[in-house]
């Protein structure tokens, strides 16, 4: 019975099934039109333009007979590829679109943010929309009085709270957006990777509060991101998608090596043309196209030799201080070493260019990386333009006479310069 009590979600096969390349009409006479050029063998008048009309009618399961359950005060990471049904499990679970089939059942009120800005009239100030927000939870005007302040404060808007949110920055959206899903009484928390737009301080910030929800406070996070250190840092349970179905619910670690192994490439060359970014990269000024690895095998790279990998970027306009950041990350996703190359140059178009990187401070061992692509602004900030996983590599050793050979597990990934002798005295 207990048991019961604690349920706050139940996910039952749920399957979501779309089909390509087709709208509906919107009144009656559109779906006649599409149905009477259908059977034509015409082109539907009602489909997106540029749309394939080999594709239109196929089917796409996003989702196919996904099951799980999550009980009160539990912090669940949802993590997976891109394309992986993550986005589309959250939109059923906060009831944007219902399931073709199964069935779920939400044992509580549930606040959400999916996108930048979800829920918020643009018309609308940030206060009014505070008031929209906790008028759908079922609040009292009384109940969003007592937590308005509270509200402005996390957010960090201050006098911009009376300000239409059309002229709100993304981080402003993102700042308000999440205080309010924060603060507001709900008993379940769905959390898409929307604060990747907030600088790291709000994140950091956003997380505490989130770890404070679920521990504390005793609500229920549903996460999703791509984030492993956010996701281990959170979550005590993760759920990993792939193709629409969870090959894994369990513990952290576990799922988070299951997700790396599946996105990071096995492989000395990767093409990102056509890699799907994730929702909150808006821009496309910067993009990756291919990396290659030159070296003979991406499965055995000496340690102690400099390695080479070609980059190709897309420009969409000229920028002459991009960087490029080269993530370097255990088996498990640990960061564990940065390199960045400095004043790219890159002019609209097709730039490739070929940097070196030194990898002998890291022992021997699996690795796997990420690419960021960003531009600099004054002060030192930066923007980050594009990011994503990279390559899978080991790095091996020619373990010379009288040498001891390194132990990862005892005396870690990162080997420091060898010591030097500097002085040395002897008595008999």
């Amino acid at each position: 019975m207990q048991q019961e009590q604690d349920l706050m979600i139940r996910v039952r096969d749920v399957k979501k099934k779309y089909r390509l390349g087709q709208i509906g009409g919107g009144t009656l006479r559109g779906d006649l039109q599409s149905w009477w050029a259908r059977k034509r063998g015409k082109e539907d008048p009602n489909t997106l333009i540029g749309t394939d009309q080999r594709l239109v009618g196929t089917t796409f399961m996003a989702l196919n007979g996904v099951s799980f359950e999550v009980k009160k005060g539990e912090a669940v990471g949802i993590i997976g590829s891109n394309g992986a049904g993550k986005s589309t499990l959250l939109k059923l679970l906060t009831h944007v679109t219902a399931p073709t089939e199964g069935d779920i059942d939400l044992y509580g009120r549930v606040a959400s943010m999916l996108e930048v800005g979800t829920g918020f009239h643009p018309e609308m100030t940030g206060r009014e929309n505070v008031y929209l927000n906790g008028a759908i939870l079922g609040m009292t005007r009384a109940e969003i009085d007592a937590k308005m302040a509270e509200i402005i404060e996390f957010s960090e808007v201050g006098d911009f709270i009376d300000t239409p949110v059309k002229r709100y920055s993304s981080g402003m959206y993102v700042k308000l957006a999440f205080s309010v899903a924060a603060h507001l009484d709900s008993e379940i928390m769905i959390m898409d990777e929307v604060l990747a737009v907030g600088d790291m301080k709000f994140q950091k910030k956003c997380l505490t509060k989130m770890r404070q929800a679920a521990r504390r406070d005793g609500k229920t996070v549903l996460y999703v991101s791509h984030n492993m250190a956010t996701i281990r840092d959170l979550c005590d349970r993760c759920i990993v998608l792939d193709q629409g179905r969870i090959v894994f619910d369990g513990d952290v670690d576990e799922g988070i090596a299951i997700y790396l192994s599946q996105k990071s490439q096995s492989t000395d060359y990767v093409d990102y043309s056509a890699y799907k970014r994730d929702n909150w990269f808006r821009r496309d000024n910067l993009r990756l196209q291919s990396v290659r690895f030159l070296v003979p095998s991406v499965e055995s790279i000496e340690r102690t030799k400099p390695v080479r990998a070609e980059y190709v970027i897309l420009a969409r306009e000229e920028s002459r201080q991009a960087g490029l950041r080269f993530e370097v990350r255990d088996e498990v996703g640990n960061p564990l070493a940065t390199s960045c190359l400095y004043d790219l140059s890159l002019h609209p178009g097709l730039n490739r260019f070929t940097a070196e990187y030194d990898f002998q401070v890291l022992s021997p061992g699996q690795y796997s990386n990420y690419f960021t692509l960003f531009t600099l602004g004054e002060g030192g900030t930066h923007t980050v333009e594009d990011w994503v996983p990279g390559i899978q590599f080991q790095l091996v050793h020619t373990f010379m006479a009288g040498e001891l050979e390194w132990n990862p597990k005892e005396w870690g990934p990162v080997e420091l310069p060898r010591t030097k002798l500097v002085e040395q005295e002897s008595k008999a």
